[in-house]
């Protein structure tokens, strides 16, 4: 039962009851919802800022797997890169090395084969930066890994044909010179015999008699076999793998355009034809288009101190003889 209120009035000398008017009633109702709606939205902006919702707990804790997941992908990519480097350091360095091919350029083809708008769905993200350089850096790897394993397809058919390119290789002395003293200038700068000029010499000359037999130094098909451009009588045999010995100066050529060929096999002999000074055969090695020095490539017929005192009698200074 609701209290009843009295107040004493002076004029009347009486006690009256206090009477409450309706728009009171109102004003008192709506103070207190205010003041209820004001409480609840403290409460509430307290609550959404410093306590988390079941929902935020999840999505937060999905974030930090997604954190921790980028993580070991880097690690991964670095590990990968890692073990990618050393089959590069070994194929260059080793394998294309027993083969004697070219390095495989590992940024062959690279450039362009991505789009630049292949990341454009990655982009709005918190972390997009993070996601675009994490994804690159995966293209990147995928993009050295075909190469590399194209550089091992390659490695591979040379490997099966190993023997092959064994016996095609020069791999012997182009006249049987058991006097090593005979040869008479190696690869590299010498006095030119006719014009006295410092001139490169781009083979090793081997003196002997007239009609001396010339060999084969590996096994090929004869590429040509003429006179001109200072070489006199000259056979060139394509050893294939990217390989030809050239033969100068010949008193005689035996060896015919598109004959089959073995190493050790008659192709000429000996002479002093084209720009020459005395009877020798200027012996050469083309490897891809370049001029090499044929005195790596003399390892099937010398001893190891033979092979020693040959490069030291090639790597003198002189005149040659062409």
């Amino acid at each position: 039962m609701a209290k009843i209120k009295y107040f004493y009035n002076p004029h009347k000398l009486d006690f009256e009851k206090v009477g409450t008017s309706i728009w009171t009633i109102v004003l008192r109702v709506f103070g207190f919802l205010s003041a209820s709606a004001v409480a609840g939205g403290i409460i509430f902006f307290l609550a959404y800022t410093f306590v988390d919702s079941p929902k935020e707990r999840i999505l937060k804790r999905e974030n930090e797997q997604y954190k921790l997941q980028i993580r070991h992908l880097n690690k991964k990519i670095n590990d990968l890169g890692g073990v990618l480097a050393e089959l590069q350091n070994r194929d260059a360095n080793i394998y294309r090395a027993i083969f004697e091919a070219e390095p495989m350029d590992i940024n062959l083809n690279k450039a362009g084969q991505i789009s630049a708008d292949k990341y454009k769905n990655l982009e709005g993200y918190e972390n997009t930066e993070e996601l675009i350089a994490l994804s690159k850096r995966v293209d990147d790897l995928a993009v050295k890994v075909d190469i590399q394993s194209a550089s091992f397809d390659e490695l591979g058919k040379l490997a099966r044909n190993k023997k092959a390119f064994l016996a095609a290789i020069p791999a012997i002395q182009p006249i049987s010179n058991k006097d090593l003293t005979r040869i008479a200038s190696g690869f590299g700068y010498r006095i030119h015999p006719i014009f006295k000029t410092h001139k490169f010499h781009s083979g090793i000359d081997f003196t002997a008699p007239q009609g001396t037999p010339i060999y084969a130094t590996g096994n090929g098909r004869i590429s040509s076999a003429e006179s001109g451009n200072g070489y006199g009588n000259h056979v060139i045999i394509n050893h294939g793998f990217g390989y030809f010995s050239l033969y100068a100066h010949m008193s005689r050529m035996k060896a015919r355009p598109g004959q089959l060929i073995k190493r050790g096999e008659l192709i000429g002999y000996v002479g002093s034809t084209g720009t020459s000074t005395a009877p020798h055969v200027h012996y050469e090695i083309i490897k891809g288009n370049k001029k090499i020095n044929p005195i790596n490539y003399f390892f099937n017929d010398l001893t190891e101190a033979e092979y020693q005192a040959i490069r030291d009698i090639a790597a003198r200074e002189g005149q040659s003889f062409d």
